[in-house]
């Protein structure tokens, strides 16, 4: 009895492993990208040009993915070098410290056609906190080459004093120099491997 046990457990991740779809982000035409409010009156945008990650799903279901992701904190890109620069200080990511910030996703919810809730632990300069996205799917496509690709934008908000990224100045207003929350922007595109 055992070893029929034993047998239909393999046989079950055997199945599951053949469904299994490995994808791969395109760096070329993905953008992770975010925005705060400087100064009460705008915002100021910004992205981290070098990332890496993985989704995997079982089949193509979308609401089975787990998502690995990391980016490099020393390349944050706001147009500014000055400002740049001390967004990798320690006032910020301290990126001499902490290089990388990591996504790992929990679960990925269906709430509606092609949407999503995307709840995993992100971690920034050290500290791991639950957030919970939001995550449109455009659409899974055949490329020219053969290649099946699939487009997401996902969206949501932290609180950077979470995360230990605290250092600001109070205008006389009482707003923040630099807003507490910051509004993720990411386009993916990723590639079945």
């Amino acid at each position: 009895m055992k070893k029929l046990t034993n047998l239909a457990i393999a046989l079950l991740f055997f199945a599951v492993a053949i469904n299994a779809n490995t994808w791969k982000f395109d760096k070329a035409h993905s953008t992770i990208g975010f925005d705060v409010t400087h100064m009460v009156i705008t915002t100021v945008d910004g992205k981290f040009n070098k990332f890496d990650g993985t989704v995997t799903t079982d089949g193509d279901a979308w609401e089975t993915a787990q998502i690995n992701f990391t980016a490099d904190v020393n390349s944050i890109d706001t147009d500014n070098e000055d400002r740049d620069k001390h967004l990798r200080s320690d006032d910020f990511f301290a990126a001499d410290e902490h290089p990388q910030m990591k996504f790992v996703s929990k679960s990925m919810e269906k709430v509606g056609d092609k949407k999503y809730k995307l709840t995993g632990d992100l971690t920034i300069r050290g500290t791991t906190k639950e957030v919970v996205l939001d995550v449109t799917h455009s659409d899974t496509i055949q490329d020219p080459w053969g290649n099946t690709r699939a487009g997401f934008s996902i969206t949501g908000t932290i609180n950077r004093f979470d995360f230990g990224l605290k250092w600001n100045n109070a205008l006389e207003t009482g707003g923040l120099v630099v807003s507490k929350e910051v509004d993720l922007d990411i386009q993916a595109q990723i590639i079945k491997q």
